[in-house]
């Protein structure tokens, strides 16, 4: 279902009234958060996909990093998970084994336990996690706070929509790209540890909707605009060279451009490899955070002695149309 038709559907939802209700479905936030008590808040999220890469253990590891990603956008801690598991009778059960070994050796890393899961037959394997979270209520990161100002900081490359394509394909191998595949099953704890130190406005994760889509609800939400600079967005270089074969297009990608068409300017000092790469959807990629101006040069400090990759891509400004802008 293309990000349209989803709108669509999500927008004839009944509005939930609630008053321990911190996030649901009204700014298309990361998770769920529903607060338990005055210093409790659980936050609920869940995700599953095909498989993006052959080996069925490295499939386990990125799955899991990805369904956590959600809870450490909106610092949270994850605390329990459970499996979402579709896999075909025709297969041999050793390569579910290794999809939930990686899987669970990536939620021990986390510090994060399994207590279940529920599975079907299906004529494609699909696998994935539910993910409880820990939070205080008054510490809740949303998309919805960005302000004038801010400064858009990203952890982690895109393009990973396009290598995974790539991948699939046979173009390319493995051993190609293990700096990507390295970025997928990295989790994103560290950041969100820092950024809640440091003290930040917004954050949300950058995953299928792409970089763009997911400013886009960050900027909608908050009721501000975003200039993005492309000379200092992190692409994965051997995406840029992979998107200029059409071939190589995750179908992803004209969808979200289409969504994003009216709210989304481009400029022409952006390449075409670029603009594609904005729109790539991307598996358990890294936050987009929106720093207040005095904190930022602090917050790339932090993240950077913790070896984690981070750049300032962009800044927030008052509301206009369209949206976002690109140069």
């Amino acid at each position: 279902m293309g990000h349209d038709a989803l709108a669509q559907v999500l927008r004839q939802l009944p509005k939930v009234e609630d008053k321990n209700l911190i996030a649901g479905t009204e700014h298309a936030d990361d998770a769920g958060v529903y607060k338990l008590t005055e210093e409790l808040a659980v936050i609920n999220t869940l995700d599953f996909f095909p498989p993006i890469i052959d080996d069925p253990y490295t499939f386990g590891q990125i799955s899991a990093a990805n369904a956590l990603s959600d809870v450490y956008a909106m610092g949270g801690v994850p605390r329990l998970a459970m499996n979402i598991v579709a896999f075909p009778a025709s297969l041999d059960l050793s390569i579910l084994q290794e999809i939930i070994k990686g899987s669970t050796d990536k939620l021990k890393e986390a510090g994060v336990i399994l207590v279940g899961g529920h599975s079907i037959e299906d004529k494609e394997i699909k696998y994935g996690l539910s993910v409880t979270g820990l939070v205080h209520p008054q510490k809740v990161i949303t998309n919805a706070g960005a302000k004038p100002g801010d400064k858009l900081i990203l952890t982690k490359p895109i393009g990973v929509g396009v290598i995974t394509t790539a991948l699939k394909s046979g173009k390319i191998t493995s051993d190609d790209v293990q700096d990507a595949i390295e970025s997928m099953k990295a989790l994103n704890d560290k950041a969100s540890i820092i950024m809640q130190e440091v003290g930040v406005n917004a954050c949300t994760d950058i995953t299928g909707f792409g970089l763009l889509g997911h400013a886009m609800e960050m900027a909608e939400a908050s009721g501000v605009s975003m200039i993005f600079r492309v000379k200092d967005i992190p692409f994965f270089p051997i995406a840029l060279e992979l998107v200029k074969k059409s071939k190589n297009h995750p179908k992803t990608i004209k969808s979200n451009k289409e969504y994003l068409a009216a709210k989304v300017n481009v400029l022409d000092s952006v390449t075409p490899e670029q603009a594609n790469l904005l729109y790539d959807p991307q598996t358990s990629g890294g936050l987009l955070i929106s720093v207040p101006l005095e904190r930022s040069q602090k917050l790339l400090e932090r993240l950077s002695a913790a070896k984690v990759s981070a750049t300032i891509v962009g800044e927030v400004v008052e509301k206009r149309t369209p949206a976002i802008v690109v140069d």
